[in-house]
């Protein structure tokens, strides 16, 4: 009961949070963070860059999307903090970033053949060992 409660109470304050970045500045932010199986980083990092990336920045073009950035960290950490790869991606609006379909319409277009997308899709994820997105909010400090 208190572990539900309490995660209760998370999710109801993320949610507030969600609306306070929102509204205190301008799009809502999204750092999606990779960490890949040994030695796989680069064949993952290649399928990112064929098969997602051309999606989002059909979004970008759009006006969906404001911003698309991806950094790796140059040098390592603890296996436990290890990540490979952080994508931040700036959306116009919270609606923009939990849309399901916000790049379903340029899937045809780009990919003609839609099961190699999707076998190739499935190879991204399968070399990850986790994926976690975070959402920002600004901290005004003056």
């Amino acid at each position: 009961m208190k572990k539900t409660l309490m995660l209760l109470i998370i999710f109801v304050g993320s949610f507030g949070s969600c609306t306070f970045a929102q509204t205190a500045q301008a799009g809502f932010t999204v750092e999606g963070y990779y960490k890949v199986k040994w030695g796989l980083a680069d064949e993952f990092i290649a399928l990112y860059k064929k098969n997602h990336y051309p999606l989002l920045k059909k979004a970008l073009e759009k006006g969906d999307l404001l911003s698309i950035k991806a950094e790796k960290p140059r040098l390592h950490s603890t296996e436990e903090s290890r990540w490979d790869y952080r994508v931040t991606l700036v959306f116009k609006n919270a609606e923009a970033a939990f849309d399901p379909n916000l790049t379903e319409p340029y899937k045809k277009a780009l990919y003609p053949d839609l099961e190699k997308l999707k076998k190739e899709e499935q190879r991204r994820f399968e070399i990850l060992d986790a994926h976690w997105d975070i959402q920002l909010d600004s901290v005004p400090l003056d």
